[in-house]
C-alpha cells in the first residue's frame, strides 16, 4: 500500500447521493485543479482503505468477513475526511467545486463496485490471497471511473517498479516520477503537483505515494523474494517514492 505520508484513519457515517453527471461545466482553473487533487485524494483513500483490512480480506481461517462495500464506504471516507477536511457523506453542502461534486460521487460509487466485485472470494474460507490489494483496487477502480467519466484516472508508477503494464505512465508522468524521485520537484501545500498544460486546456496532476509500513509486506526486503501476489519484492524502505496518482482533466472555457 502506498500514499502520502501524513495519512490518518478514522471512521465516519455514509449517505452520498450520486448525481448524474452531464457535460462538464466551465472551470476556472483553481476549480479545475482542485477537482482533479480531490479525484485523485479520494481513489487513494480507497487504497487505503483495502490497506487497512488487508489482514481480514485475506484470514483464510474466516468465511464471511464483513468488508462489505458498505463498510468500506464507512471507513474510506474518514479517511478522505481526515486528509481534507471534506465530509462527503453531505456533499451538497460540502465546500469543493460543484462540478467536482457528481464526479467525486461517481468515484465512490465506482469504488463500491469494485469491493462488490471481490465479495465472492473475499468470503471463501480456506483461500489465503483473494486478489483484492491497493493496486488491483486502484487500477481497476480508476478504469471504471474513466469509462463513465471520460476523466483520465490512473494510478502509476517508476517502470522499474511497475507490476502492471496497464500502469505504464506516460512520458508526462514518467517525467514528473523522476523529479519526485530526485527531490527536484516542489509539492504543493495540497499535497500533489498541478500544472496547466495544452495552452490552458488541461490540467494535469499528479500525487505522489509513498511506501509506509503496511506496504513493505509485498514491496520490501528481501528484494527478489517472492511476495503474497507472487511478484518479486522491491526492496523499498518506508518513505521512498513508489508511485503516484495521476489525474488529466479538460478545462472546457
Amino acid at each position: 500500500m502506498m500514499s502520502v505520508k501524513d495519512r490518518r484513519v478514522g471512521v465516519g457515517s455514509t449517505g452520498l447521493l450520486l448525481v448524474v453527471l452531464g457535460p462538464l461545466n466551465v472551470w476556472a482553473n483553481a476549480d479545475a485543479v482542485e477537482t482533479a487533487r480531490l479525484l485523485a485524494v479520494l481513489l487513494d483513500s480507497g487504497r487505503v482503505t483495502v490497506g487497512m483490512n488487508q489482514d481480514l480480506i485475506n484470514d483464510p481461517t474466516k468465511g464471511h468477513k464483513g468488508f462489505t462495500p458498505e463498510v468500506f464506504e464507512k471507513q474510506a471516507l474518514a479517511v478522505f475526511k481526515q486528509r481534507t477536511g471534506i465530509d462527503l457523506t453531505i456533499i451538497d453542502g460540502a465546500a469543493v467545486p460543484e462540478a467536482a461534486k457528481p464526479l467525486l460521487s461517481r468515484l465512490l460509487e465506482e469504488s463500491k463496485k469494485t469491493i462488490a466485485s471481490y465479495q465472492t472470494v473475499i468470503n471463501i474460507a480456506g483461500i489465503k490471497y483473494k486478489g483484492l490489494i491497493p493496486a488491483t483496487f486502484g487500477t481497476e477502480t480508476a478504469h471504471r471511473f474513466e469509462s463513465w467519466s471520460g476523466v483520465y484516472l490512473k494510478q502509476t508508477a517508476p517502470e522499474r517498479l511497475l507490476r502492471n503494464p496497464k500502469n505504464k505512465p506516460d512520458a508526462y508522468e514518467a517525467a514528473i516520477l523522476q523529479k519526485f524521485a530526485d527531490s527536484g520537484l516542489a509539492v504543493e501545500s495540497n499535497g500533489a503537483f498541478s500544472e496547466i498544460v495544452e495552452d490552458g486546456r488541461t490540467v494535469r496532476l499528479m500525487l505522489p505515494l509513498y511506501y509506509g509500513k503496511a506496504c513493505l509486506s509485498c514491496h520490501g526486503e528481501p528484494k527478489g523474494e517472492r511476495d503474497i501476489t507472487g511478484y518479486p519484492r522491491e526492496g523499498a524502505k518506508e518513505g521512498e517514492l513508489g508511485g503516484a496518482i495521476s489525474v488529466k482533466l479538460p478545462i472546457q472555457r
